[in-house]
């Protein structure tokens, strides 16, 4: 009896011992296992949180408008809210980016804003071959009392090319060229002072200097004496500096000869130039006088002086500049009834200094 009792309780010790083992190494397997299935299915927090680092930010996947990279020292977004500092970006850099680097728009009409301002200089001013090109002086009649017609190049003419060829009003020029012969100068210096007028003379610089006492007795008597060249020579043919020794010779001779300085009036011999020579004479001080009424009276005329007369009192105008040749004997001979025929008409007669005023 004792020993099957014992033999009982034997078998239900073991059997507790047995089974408080099997408890203990599954409750001691619990946190390894739970480990593993956290580690193998994490919660959704965590796979967030996990996750977070790793992902790449909204502004790697959609870059900003503006071209300019990220940083290399940025750090990717952690959090949704830093996902909004691309926009932020994308706002403040464009604007900056314009600033400081012009669109293709902006530079593209910014050229021909700059080649238009500085093409109108350029534009206006005639090209070396258009400047150089031969001109004659002419005029076209539009009947008697009126202004004649000129050439279109006198649409060239400005501060930079002073030249006049019609004055206004009821004024009269008479001009003498002096290239040639003479002519009779007691006569024609005698008709001047019977009518109390002044005249205006263009001598070539070998009369000047053949004949002194008469360019003497003009600036006694109040006529004008301009620059006519030294040589009388087409001055189209001459270098520039060949057109300034003419020029400035003859002022030296003028006020040698005088000793009075030389009136900055310029007339070109046998009306041809060109416009490169009147911006040389305009930058050398002169204004250059040309003509609105002329006559070909360096041959004889046909009815002699009533042809010289005819002529000037059938082109006569308001500002006439009136172009006659001292060294034509028919003009001579008309000159004392020229004179009181224009001054019939109501004009009176000047000088070209009137246009230097």
């Amino acid at each position: 009896m004792n020993a099957n009792r014992l033999r009982i309780l034997s078998a239900l010790a073991l059997t507790g011992l047995l089974a408080g083992c099997t408890v203990q190494t599954a409750w001691d397997a619990s946190p390894a296992s739970s480990s593993a299935a956290s580690s193998a299915a994490p919660s959704p927090a965590a796979s967030a949180a996990a996750a977070a680092p790793t992902k790449p930010p909204l502004a790697a996947s959609k870059p900003p408008v503006s071209a300019k990279p990220p940083e290399p020292s940025r750090k990717p977004a952690a959090s949704p809210s830093a996902v909004a500092t691309p926009s932020a970006a994308t706002a403040t850099t464009p604007a900056a980016t314009a600033a400081a680097t012009p669109s293709p728009t902006s530079a593209h009409s910014a050229a021909p804003t700059a080649q238009k301002t500085a093409a109108p200089s350029a534009s206006a001013k005639p090209s070396s071959s258009e400047e150089k090109k031969t001109l004659s002086w002419y005029y076209m009649k539009k009947g008697p009392g009126k202004v004649p017609g000129f050439p279109a190049e006198t649409a060239k003419y400005g501060p930079d090319r002073r030249a006049v060829y019609v004055g206004t009003g009821r004024k009269v020029y008479l001009t003498f060229d002096t290239g040639g012969p003479m002519g009779d100068t007691a006569k024609l210096l005698k008709a001047l002072r019977d009518n109390g007028v002044k005249a205006n003379f263009f001598l070539a610089g070998y009369n000047l200097k053949k004949y002194p006492d008469f360019v003497k007795q003009l600036v006694a008597d109040g006529d004008l004496v301009a620059n006519h060249t030294m040589t009388h020579t087409d001055m189209t043919t001459q270098t520039d500096a060949e057109v300034e020794k003419e020029v400035r010779d003859y002022e030296l001779l003028f006020e040698k000869t005088t000793g009075q300085p030389m009136t900055r009036i310029f007339r070109f011999p046998y009306g041809k130039y060109n416009l490169h020579l009147l911006e040389k004479l305009t930058s050398m001080g002169y204004t250059s006088v040309f003509w609105s009424t002329a006559m070909r009276d360096w041959e004889p005329r046909k009815n002699g002086a009533d042809d010289a007369y005819r002529d000037v009192m059938n082109g006569l105008h308001d500002g006439n500049i009136i172009l006659m040749h001292q060294g034509s004997e028919d003009n001579i001979n008309a000159l004392d009834r020229i004179i009181k025929g224009i001054k019939a008409k109501g004009y009176e007669f000047a000088l070209l200094t009137d246009f230097l005023s």
